[in-house]
C-alpha cells in the first residue's frame, strides 16, 4: 500500500477540507493510505495586524508550498480564494473540486438582514473587496477589522459589541454552521472573491504519479470558471490590498464573467460583465481585466499602491 501526504493548516475549516480530500482520495483509490500533517503558516501566526498590511494571501500557503518542495508533503489543500496569482515554478494546482456555495454570508445578532441593519450598525469583516463594496451600498454602515478563523469571528460577533459580520457562506456550510446564516448575500451586492467556495489541490508539476492520483477528482466547470476568474485578477496585478470581485458562471459551453475594482472608501466602483465560450475562459478573463482598466481601474489600483 503506497502513502501519500496532505499538508494542511490548523484551523477546524482547513482540516476539514484536508480530511474531505483525504476521503475522496481514498474512494478513488482504496489502496492508498493518506496521512494529513498539520503545517503553521505565517497568516495563522499573525492574527492582530489586517492581512493587506503583512504581505495578503500568501501568508497563507508559504509554509505548506515549502513543504512541498522539500517533499515532506505531496499534496496542499487551499481554499481557492487565499491562493496568490503567481506560484513557485516547480507546483502547480492539479485539481480543483466542485464548488460550495460561492456567495458572501450575513450573520447578525437577532437575524437582522443587511437591509434591516439599524443606520451606523458596526458590521465585521477582514476583506478590503468586502469592505468597499458594503460602503458603495451602504455608506452609513462602521465597518470594523476583522481576523482569526470562522470559530474566532463568530465569538467576536458577541464580545466586540459588533450587529453583525461578514463570513463566504462556503466554510460555514462546511463545519455545519448553516443555521448561523441570516442572508446570504446577493452577488449583485457583494461580487464574491476569486476562487471563493473552491478547494484546490496543489503538488509537484513534475510528480505525474501523484497528479495521475487527483485526476478523476476534478470538477471540469469549477475549473473553467476558476481560470477565468484567476486570469482577470492577474490581469489588473491586483493583490490582497487591492478590492476586486471576479465571479464566473457557466451555462452549457458558454462561461460568463463578472468583475468589478472598488476604491477603498466605496465611492468609486467600477463593474462589468463578458460571455465567451467556457474553452476561451483565461482569455475572458483577461480581456475584462482591460476593459476594467479602460473605465478608470488603473487609477484606483494606483492610488492605492501609492498609500
Amino acid at each position: 500500500m503506497s502513502t501519500v501526504v496532505i499538508g494542511s493548516r490548523g484551523s477546524p475549516l482547513a482540516l476539514w477540507q484536508a480530511n474531505w480530500i483525504k476521503d475522496l482520495l481514498q474512494e478513488h483509490h482504496s489502496d492508498l493510505a493518506v496521512d494529513i500533517k498539520i503545517i503553521k503558516t505565517s497568516g495563522d501566526k499573525i492574527q492582530d495586524v489586517p492581512l493587506a498590511k503583512i504581505g495578503g494571501k500568501g501568508l497563507f500557503v508559504k509554509e505548506i508550498e515549502e513543504g512541498l518542495l522539500k517533499r515532506e508533503v505531496d499534496f496542499a489543500v487551499h481554499s481557492m480564494k487565499d491562493m496568490p496569482i503567481i506560484f513557485p515554478m516547480n507546483l502547480c494546482i492539479a485539481c480543483v473540486t466542485k464548488r460550495e456555495n460561492p456567495f458572501d454570508a450575513l450573520i447578525s445578532k437577532n437575524n437582522i438582514k443587511l437591509d434591516d441593519l439599524p443606520k451606523g450598525a458596526k458590521v465585521g469583516t477582514g476583506s478590503l473587496r468586502r469592505m468597499s463594496q458594503l460602503l458603495y451600498y451602504r455608506p452609513d454602515l462602521k465597518l470594523i477589522p476583522l481576523r482569526g478563523n470562522l470559530e474566532t469571528r463568530l465569538k467576536k460577533l458577541e464580545t466586540e459589541g459588533l450587529d453583525a459580520i461578514i463570513l463566504a457562506a462556503a466554510g460555514l456550510i462546511r463545519l455545519g454552521w448553516s443555521d448561523r446564516i441570516t442572508e446570504i448575500i446577493s452577488p449583485e451586492v457583494l461580487l464574491p472573491a476569486m476562487g471563493q467556495g473552491a478547494v484546490g489541490i496543489e503538488t509537484r508539476k513534475n510528480d505525474v504519479d501523484n497528479q495521475i492520483l487527483l485526476a478523476d477528482m476534478d470538477h471540469e466547470e469549477t475549473h473553467y470558471a476558476l481560470d477565468a476568474e484567476r486570469a482577470l485578477v492577474s490581469q489588473l496585478e491586483g493583490g490582497c490590498n487591492v478590492p476586486i470581485g471576479s465571479f464566473a458562471t457557466l451555462d452549457g459551453d458558454q462561461i460568463t464573467l463578472t468583475g468589478l475594482v472598488a476604491s477603498l472608501d466605496g465611492k468609486t466602483m467600477y463593474k462589468k460583465e463578458l460571455t465567451d465560450l467556457k474553452t476561451n475562459a483565461i482569455a475572458l478573463g483577461r480581456k475584462l481585466g482591460d476593459k476594467l482598466i479602460e473605465l478608470g481601474a488603473d487609477r484606483i489600483m494606483q492610488e492605492i499602491k501609492s498609500n
